[in-house]
């Protein structure tokens, strides 16, 4: 029969990691939309007129709306999200305190649907427990670090700057490049960044790097294509 009494058990410890993934492929994305809908909205702007003004006044009036949205959005995504899991964490709480020979036999017995043997789920159980049960039973039921509620503040500016970060690049291309230069140049500057972005998408998720970059920068020009063109129809025949 073996031994577990000098064997110590400690909680999972890729939870962080897996936080600062999420939050690495959060900003990818926010930052491929901030590239792919400015560069859509000033080339199809383009596409209606040559009028450095109107698009420079179009790119600017996306760009700001675009981060509010993006940081709205997050910020009630977040909060949302946060409320529910402080709700865990307080009848969490509740029932360790009302029922705790109740919690611990659930702990065993979700050990034990992991493979553990009877003997050794009630052991790490009872550890877990007397370390610090709160964090064991959320983990365990709801995968939820209760020291790692993410802030909704913090959230919003990410998506603000992500999103910023990525439409500047069609922007400033587009505004100061010369008229002759203007869609050539933002067309070569997206698709460096739309480039860039494939990779590291590609490299947050382990997935492949070159089907990344081929899906995220046809995406974009696809993007650019159908704006520019439809700014060019509805150019004509307002014209």
């Amino acid at each position: 029969m073996a031994e577990f009494d000098n064997t110590t058990y400690d909680l999972p410890s890729d939870m962080a990691d897996n936080a600062k993934l999420n939050k690495l492929r959060a900003a990818v994305l926010g930052a491929n939309d901030g590239i792919v809908s400015i560069s859509s909205i000033v080339m199809g702007v383009a596409g209606a007129t040559s009028d450095s003004k109107a698009i420079t006044i179009a790119g600017l009036a996306a760009l700001i709306a675009g981060a509010l949205s993006m940081a709205v959005g997050e910020y009630v995504s977040v909060s949302s999200q946060s409320d529910a899991e402080r709700a865990y964490i307080r009848l969490e709480k509740e029932d360790l305190r009302d029922n705790p020979e109740q919690e611990l036999d659930e702990l065993k017995r979700e050990y034990i649907k992991h493979g553990l043997s009877d003997k050794l789920a009630l052991q790490v159980a009872k550890e877990l427990t007397e370390k610090d049960a709160l964090t064991a039973h959320l983990r365990m039921h709801f995968n939820l670090d209760p020291q790692d509620i993410n802030n909704p503040w913090h959230a919003a500016i990410a998506s603000f700057l992500a999103f910023t970060a990525g439409g500047l690049l069609p922007f400033l291309t587009i505004v100061f490049m010369p008229q002759d230069l203007r869609l050539v140049t933002t067309i070569i500057a997206v698709i460096l960044a739309l480039t860039i972005v494939g990779y590291l998408s590609a490299s947050v998720g382990n997935a492949s790097k070159s089907r990344a970059i081929l899906r995220v920068v046809g995406g974009g020009i696809l993007a650019m294509l159908i704006t520019y063109y439809v700014g060019v129809l509805f150019g004509t025949t307002v014209g």
